[in-house]
């Protein structure tokens, strides 16, 4: 599997693995609160899990600024527990 260094504001991560194209950015609660984005959006919508399950997320970090290998990129991350 491919992996990435990624940095998000003054934090570094190594070792981010690389998805394989999939449609949501999925980010947990408590690494959200570590890179120091404590608030968020609304979700406007639920997920699907891969078990079929119905998700609730607990909301969106909008246009989030991801240098990738010093490669800017903004996203948008759903945030669950």
């Amino acid at each position: 599997m491919a992996v990435l260094y990624v940095q998000v504001g003054k934090n570094f991560i190594e070792d981010v693995p690389l998805d394989g194209g999939f449609g949501v950015n999925i980010i947990i609660e408590k690494l959200k609160v570590q890179l120091g984005r404590s608030k968020s959006k609304p979700s406007p919508y639920n997920l699907r899990m891969t078990d079929q399950t119905i998700a609730k997320p607990l909301g969106l970090i909008k246009n989030l600024k991801l240098f990738v290998h010093g490669i800017l990129y903004v996203i948008t991350l759903t945030c669950d527990t």
